[in-house]
């Protein structure tokens, strides 16, 4: 089941519109590191009802075409919904191509995951348009391929994450609303995970702890990234102190969007005008619902 199209000239044109949900990582901990460098990491990620929406058209010519402008700094062959394209056009041996547009909502390097949103909606749609049959399996290990974070999205599921990110439990969560605050800043991944002060010996957390009060155990359990990057980035430091005024701030990923939880639509609205009363300089905020499991399931009409 195709969602609606974005409008009737491009459904004419064989045009067909998806939603790519931006998510945030309720806590994130890094408790070991393995012999190969890269981090045990422990999280929840939790998707949310916002965030970008792709455009897709088969091609018979087999060309895989970014449309549109890029993320800035990268060239369209490495765009990751290119990369996921290609991918999944070689692995199951498809002669067909596709078209790819995006409409950018989630602002990259803020740890909303919005490039892994975008290669794991090209992963499943395209699947599905050219007539794979890969399933959700395949697929996500296709898209570990790309990114630790693409699984997830490919899953479609809030989930209690380990390993780098890849090994998930599937969560039910309570739901909520957040009022998310991106203070203008990229973060940088890799130079956060290569930080001499990071912590990379955390205590492990259980899920049995998390579930207990996943509002209060996300508060307290915290993100290894948040200490770094409010000492190397003052607006990042500003936003946290402009949230203190009507919750407890928190990071999502590694950055650079912080975000307060709440427990209705209201209060999460009514924190979002005292934060836009502040006026702080290059800050974007908006409100934005948890979801249970990821719009783009819906839209597929797939469990």
């Amino acid at each position: 089941m195709s969602a609606a199209p974005i409008d009737d000239d491009r459904s004419a044109d064989g045009w067909s519109s998806w939603p790519a949900p931006a998510k945030l990582n309720l806590f994130l901990r890094i408790v070991g590191r393995r012999p190969d460098g890269y981090h045990e990491l422990q999280s929840v990620f939790r998707l949310l009802d916002w965030g970008d929406t792709l455009r897709l058209r088969v091609r018979d010519d087999g060309r895989i075409l970014r449309h549109g402008p890029s993320v800035p700094g990268v060239e369209a062959a490495d765009d990751l919904t290119v990369r996921a394209a290609k991918l999944l056009q070689t692995t199951a041996n498809v002669a067909l191509g596709a078209d790819i547009a995006v409409e950018k909502r989630i602002p990259a390097g803020g740890g909303l995951g919005g490039g892994s949103s975008d290669a794991a909606t090209v992963l499943r749609v395209l699947d599905r348009l050219w007539g794979c049959g890969l399933g959700a399996d395949a697929l996500a290990d296709l898209g570990l391929r790309l990114g630790a974070d693409v699984p997830v999205f490919v899953r479609g599921r809030n989930a209690w994450a380990e390993g780098l990110g890849e090994r998930l439990t599937p969560l039910e969560l309570p739901q909520a609303w957040y009022l998310l605050v991106a203070p203008g800043v990229h973060a940088a991944t890799a130079a956060l995970f290569q930080a001499p002060e990071l912590t990379r010996n955390a205590p492990a957390a259980t899920i049995s702890d998390f579930v207990s009060d996943p509002f209060l155990q996300g508060q307290a359990l915290g993100n290894a990234f948040e200490p770094v990057l409010r000492r190397r980035e003052p607006a990042v430091e500003a936003v946290f102190e402009g949230l203190r005024s009507v919750g407890t701030p928190r990071l999502t990923g590694s950055g650079s969007v912080c975000f307060v939880e709440f427990a209705d639509r209201g209060s999460a609205e009514r924190a979002l005008s005292v934060m836009m009363a502040q006026r702080l300089p290059g800050v974007a905020a908006w409100v934005a619902a948890g979801a249970s499991r990821s719009p783009l399931l819906d839209a597929l009409g797939t469990d």
